[in-house]
């Protein structure tokens, strides 16, 4: 199943049902996670920092998943009125409480590759 903004509204109508559906799909994307950690590493991270940390995403990409982010109440976007103007961005209280799924999934995946990868390359 592909995680969108059409599961997301569906789950809001019934978040017992879908509830990890729901997580999945704020947290689902190929940079979230990384622009996550980076951000949650940085704070305050600004937007060259996050844009040259993650050197293979375009910055159309990078633009499109802060913007969800800061939607989705992970993250917020703080503007100082500087010329040229400065951008910043920091965790919610909401992106904060994330760090113990990330954790686990970290966690998981370490296992996994322990488990499932590693052993097939000493073969």
């Amino acid at each position: 199943m592909a995680y969108n903004v059409t599961s997301k509204s569906e789950c809001a109508t019934n978040p017992g049902a879908c509830a990890v559906e729901l997580a999945l799909a704020t947290i689902s994307g190929k940079w979230k996670l990384r622009m996550y950690a980076l951000i949650r590493k940085e704070q305050p991270a600004r937007y060259c920092l996050i844009n040259n940390q993650l050197n293979d995403i375009s910055e159309k990409t990078l633009s499109a998943q802060l913007k969800e982010m800061e939607r989705d109440g992970i993250i917020v976007r703080i503007v100082y009125p500087e010329v040229p103007p400065r951008v910043e961005y920091r965790l919610t209280e909401l992106g904060e409480s994330l760090q113990v799924v990330f954790e686990a999934l970290n966690n998981w995946g370490k296992a996994y590759i322990n488990d499932r990868i590693m052993p097939e390359s000493s073969e």
